[in-house]
């Protein structure tokens, strides 16, 4: 199981069968998102780069930001059915502006906002 689809299937299944669905409104999936980006962000708030570093290479940092960071995507697969979103579609439509504000020859090896390139 690989696909955007085959998730917000399995997702789907999952709330169906508990009856979940009336809870699932794009506000209350939305705040979920954010308490799940959180708790992701906290498993790395006071390391430094070479504890994260090392910490994602192997062990329970490894597994615990797997949790997490699987947490952010199923609620944000989750936020994107609800608000009838294409979540493919609408990454392609982000990148190809981002092509567009961030030319490759202004934007290399730069952290510039789009505004401040020349």
């Amino acid at each position: 199981m690989d696909s955007i689809a085959e998730l917000r299937a399995r997702l789907r299944a999952f709330a169906r069968e508990r009856e979940w669905g009336r809870f699932h409104t794009p506000k209350n999936l939305a705040m979920a998102l954010g308490g799940e980006t959180g708790e992701l962000l906290a498993e790395l708030q006071w390391l430094d780069g070479e504890a994260v570093a090392e910490g994602l290479a192997h062990g329970p940092l490894r597994d615990r930001v797997a949790d997490e960071a699987a947490d952010v995507l199923l609620y944000l697969v989750q936020f994107a059915e609800a608000a009838g979103i294409d979540l493919v579609a609408a990454a392609h439509a982000k990148i190809d502006r981002n092509e567009s504000r961030y030319p490759a020859d202004l934007a290399r090896g730069s952290a510039a906002k789009h505004t401040e390139l020349g």
